[in-house]
């Protein structure tokens, strides 16, 4: 069984939320990636969303795109995400990682050898920003036959027809978009998140994750008493920034700063 699905069968018996922090690898440097991985998996990430640098994000708001150029700078590749996935399997994480991309590296990797590597390097599924559910399902079955998720967003703006063709191709669980626009932190979460999520259970049974804009964990709280998972991304790569201004003068203890700020958007973390 693939590691998503495990998770998210773990957590439907617990009865809580899942937490899906999200970083972009190669940024400050693929070393800190690697033990970030580590650390957010310790304090608690149910799944690691893993970015996927690209020169030309569409999705992605001014923290992100910020965090990608940076990790661009860094020479990364697809090549070299998967050899950090490969080394923190050989460390015994098991928390699921997913990566997090737009479609065109991945193209440019080759379908067939991405989602052989991916399997090979400890990759529990893919979320292509920018595949649409009537051309993914060619790559659905490559990632199928390795035991890999792809994953498909949905946003509050679809249609329910075109919804139902979103379920239709995903796998692992579907992600859905908190509101239109491009990611990043916002001090409320959008009442069109609930609202798709109620729509998107009409044509699934998989656990349904939301993310754009949760940035607190009160909004996280508040996130899983409608969804199976939230996303955060935005709050916590600026959080990262901030820290290590410089990149290239990392603090020693950025990991274990980061870790704690993900840890505490854990509602069961909040001080009291």
């Amino acid at each position: 069984m693939n590691r998503i699905t495990e998770e998210f069968n773990k957590l439907k018996t617990a009865k809580r939320g899942g937490f899906v922090p999200f970083i972009v690898a190669g940024d400050p440097d693929l070393a800190t990636t690697k033990n970030l991985i580590v650390k957010l998996a310790e304090k608690g990430a149910s799944v690691i969303e893993l970015g996927v640098p690209f020169s030309d994000p569409v999705a992605d708001g001014v923290t992100i795109q910020a965090s990608g150029e940076r990790a661009l700078r860094n020479a990364i590749s697809v090549e070299k995400i998967l050899q950090i996935v490969d080394e923190v399997r050989r460390e015994k994480c098991e928390t699921p990682i997913i990566l997090f991309s737009y479609f065109n590296p991945i193209l440019q990797f080759g379908l067939e050898k991405f989602a052989s590597e991916a399997a090979k390097s400890g990759v529990d599924g893919i979320l292509i920003t920018d595949l649409v559910p009537e051309e993914a399902g060619e790559f659905r079955r490559i990632l199928a036959e390795k035991n890999l998720a792809l994953i498909m967003l949905a946003a509050p703006t679809s249609s329910d027809e075109r919804l139902r063709k979103i379920c239709a191709q995903a796998s692992g669980f579907v992600y859905a978009v908190s509101r239109a626009g491009v990611t990043g932190a916002r001090n409320e979460t959008s009442s069109a998140a609930e609202n798709l999520v109620a729509r998107l259970r009409k044509f699934t049974d998989l656990p349904i994750a939301v993310g754009f804009g949760i940035s607190t964990a009160a909004q996280v709280a508040e996130t899983w008493k409608y969804a199976d998972a939230a996303v955060v991304g935005s709050a916590i790569v600026a959080e990262m920034m901030k820290i290590a201004a410089n990149p290239d003068k990392v603090p020693n203890d950025f990991v274990e700063r980061i870790g704690d700020f993900a840890g505490n958007l854990l509602p069961e973390n909040i001080s009291t």
